[in-house]
């Protein structure tokens, strides 16, 4: 009799946990079906804007790119392409970044007073994290009040072996924050994070020339002002010591660097600029969630603008998008499968801290 009672509640389980997996099978099933639906309409419905926003928002990421093959053809696909165009600009004018080194005024009785742009270092460290929201996104700008700071964080000796967090590249170096920078090898969103696909600029050393530039490069030359670069001649020309390729260019010499028509799609995204007074601005915004589908590179633009950015560039961006500051991630992560390993990052250094590794 035990037997047959145990024999009757094995098989009740097994039945129980058949109809759980049913559920749950059916459940994703019409949840794969809907969001089909609704990329169906995006990609065939009347809107042109609508349609091309999605095309380059998949685009733009290594894993689920093919989507826009789903709905669109060779030849669609490529008109949408071929209307983002990167506006003309010139080399970086230095002249409009001014450092000084003198010591901060002494705050008042009223607390440390807003610089020119508003903003209020209040614990006097140096680093001010304000939050970003617009239109359909929300995000972080850290400003970085003294630019000699920043450098690149990179473990050259690892390229091609081993990439790591934004987390692990602030502690390699002793830092206090950290975003990601340039991009990196990355087939079918599976790359483990160890190879720059573009040229770095590390301690005035360069490595993967060969691979080239993406769209411009971003870096600091010995001075600390920060440069964007359209060759590799210009990079030697500027000395600069720590940089990164990814693109494209949003603002140079204080002025929109972006052609109209030159929107991209939502998504996360990491950007850095500098003000005329050399503060460096470190911007992230959230994506692919809710509460945030993520911003383009007008809304980048326009950020860096309002933050007074003589120069901006756009870095790696996805699910590499991270801000570390004060021991943990800032932003909400977009990625699915685990914090990505990259090469390159720019990190804050602790004040009075030099770069020894």
């Amino acid at each position: 009799m035990q037997t047959g009672k145990r024999k009757q509640r094995s098989s009740g389980a097994l039945s129980i946990a058949f109809k759980v997996l049913l559920v749950v099978v059916e459940t994703l099933l019409l949840i794969v079906l809907a969001l089909y639906g609704v990329m169906y309409v995006v990609a065939k419905g009347p809107s042109e804007t609508a349609r091309e926003r999605f095309v380059l928002s998949v685009r733009e990421t290594s894993a689920i790119g093919f989507l826009a093959n789903w709905f669109l053809s060779d030849e669609e696909i490529a008109a949408i392409d071929a209307r983002q165009q990167e506006a003309e600009y010139v080399a970086t004018d230095v002249t409009l970044v001014t450092i000084s080194n003198e010591p901060k005024e002494e705050s008042g009785t009223d607390g440390p007073a807003a610089d020119a742009w508003g903003l209020v270092d209040d614990d006097g460290d140096g680093i001010i994290v304000d939050t970003v929201r617009g239109a359909g996104y929300n995000g972080y700008m850290m400003v970085v009040l003294d630019p000699s700071r920043v450098i690149m964080g990179s473990v050259p000796s690892s390229f091609g072996r081993q990439g790591y967090t934004v987390a692990e590249l602030v502690e390699y170096y002793d830092a206090v924050a950290g975003i990601n920078a340039g991009g990196f090898y990355d087939p079918d969103g599976f790359g483990d994070g160890s190879t720059p696909d573009s040229i770095v600029v590390f301690n005035g050393q360069r490595y993967y020339a060969e691979f080239g530039l993406r769209k411009g490069f971003v870096g600091f030359d010995s001075q600390h002002i920060m440069h964007i670069c359209n060759s590799q001649a210009e990079i030697e020309a500027a000395d600069i010591q720590y940089g990164a390729s990814f693109g494209p260019a949003l603002v140079v010499n204080g002025q929109p660097a972006l052609a109209d028509d030159y929107t991209g799609g939502f998504n996360p995204r990491t950007a850095i600029g500098q003000r005329s007074d050399g503060a460096v601005l470190m911007l992230v915004i959230d994506g692919r969630q809710a509460t945030s589908l993520g911003a383009s590179f007008s809304d980048l633009m326009e950020i860096m603008l309002r933050y007074g950015a003589v120069n901006a560039y756009n870095l790696d961006g996805g699910s590499s998008s991270l801000l570390w500051y004060q021991g943990d991630y800032v932003n909400n992560k977009a990625y699915v499968i685990g914090v990505r390993d990259i090469p390159t990052s720019f990190l804050v250094l602790k004040e009075g801290a030099s770069v020894n590794g």
